[in-house]
């Protein structure tokens, strides 16, 4: 049993390595492109997407906004690419045990992450494409509001028919009661949470915030597979913390490039399946905490202006009103980094104790 834990162990972390390795050599090359063909904004954004105006936003950002590149989330997906298809290869090259050991490509585990990741991140990348040329519905360029949420959902809608017809999925565990037979309204919870979960992407805000926070989160997520005996998706969540790593590497202040829709896309939707694969998609909210309070800021401060006529926040997300509060950047990236880790600790605590009571 040791030796068995020993291989799994040996396994992630190596490609967690693989993955890190691979996105460092990619990483000049990308970077070179995206200056090389300034893959940044056009003209700063000066409106919310209902018309307001965004001075604080625009005083705080608009000179980065138009200098530092876009669509650095290529990085993440195209390392995640790279290594799983490299590990495919390598295990029809060495055939017999070995070869087996090497793949962790399965359809109950990974194919349904792996396309949520691609396809999400795909759809990131025409709406970073639309930013830069300055094209689109959106302001400032980009793919409209209604048009991204009716993508993602559809890619939610393949999902949930994947989890609920292909892997028979129907029921959902609550913490410390047990699983809860739900049939077909497990289709709509799936959407619900891709959906709710894809709205956090707004993080990816300030220098270093988006990897630093999301980071733990992944691990969290691992820890919770690798227990379940999810090995398979252990090894694709490690190398996706990887990728991520690297990226952080390059993105921490002063930021060489921004990971732009492309890599926030598909890492928030991909969570979101993982949450669900590991069957502890009710510590999605705690685990993912700063997501929850950066979606969550921006939702009080619109319903607040609707109803009140007036602001809870200076601007929104509430990393932007800590800035406009004067708070260095560095600061508030550092104090969401440890945020992040203590509710990650926060929620591991409380499934392992679900665990053991149940």
């Amino acid at each position: 049993m040791y030796s068995i834990h020993a291989f799994f162990i040996v396994k992630i972390l190596s490609f967690l390595i693989i993955s890190f390795t691979i996105a460092i050599i990619l990483s000049p090359i990308l970077i070179h492109f995206l200056y090389k063909y300034k893959c940044w904004k056009k003209k700063p954004r000066e409106e919310t997407f209902g018309g307001e105006k965004t001075p604080i936003f625009t005083r705080l950002h608009a000179k980065k906004e138009v200098s530092v590149p876009r669509m650095g989330g290529i990085l993440i997906w195209a390392t995640v690419l790279i290594v799983t298809i490299g590990a495919f290869l390598a295990s029809r090259i060495f055939s017999g045990s070995f070869g087996e050991k090497i793949n962790f490509l399965s359809r109950s585990q990974t194919w349904l992450p792996l396309f949520t990741l691609v396809s999400a991140s795909i759809l990131g990348l025409v709406d970073d494409l639309l930013v830069i040329r300055n094209k689109g519905g959106y302001i400032a360029g980009g793919l409209r509001l209604k048009v991204r949420l009716a993508l993602i959902s559809l890619i939610a809608v393949v999902g949930s028919w994947w989890f609920y017809y292909k892997l028979e999925w129907s029921s959902i565990y609550v913490p410390f009661l047990g699983n809860f037979e739900i049939n077909g309204f497990y289709i709509i919870i799936f959407i619900i949470v891709i959906l709710a979960t894809f709205s956090g992407g707004i993080i990816d805000g300030l220098d270093g915030l988006s990897a630093g926070v999301l980071a733990p989160v992944f691990a969290s997520f691992g820890i919770i597979a690798y227990t379940k005996g999810l090995y398979d998706l252990t090894v694709l969540i490690a190398i996706i913390i990887g990728a991520l790593i690297t990226y952080l590497w390059f993105n921490i202040y002063p930021a060489k490039f921004y990971m732009g829709e492309t890599g926030i896309m598909g890492l928030t939707v991909t969570l979101a399946v993982i949450a669900f694969l590991t069957n502890s998609v009710l510590f999605l909210p705690i685990i993912a905490f700063v997501l929850v309070i950066e979606s969550g800021s921006v939702i009080l401060q619109l319903l607040s202006k609707k109803f009140r006529g007036k602001k809870i926040f200076l601007a929104s997300p509430i990393h932007h009103h800590l800035e406009a509060l004067g708070w260095p950047e560095t600061k508030i990236t550092m104090r969401f980094w440890l945020i992040s880790v203590l509710v990650s600790g926060l929620g591991l605590i409380l499934f392992f104790l679900s665990k053991f009571i149940v």
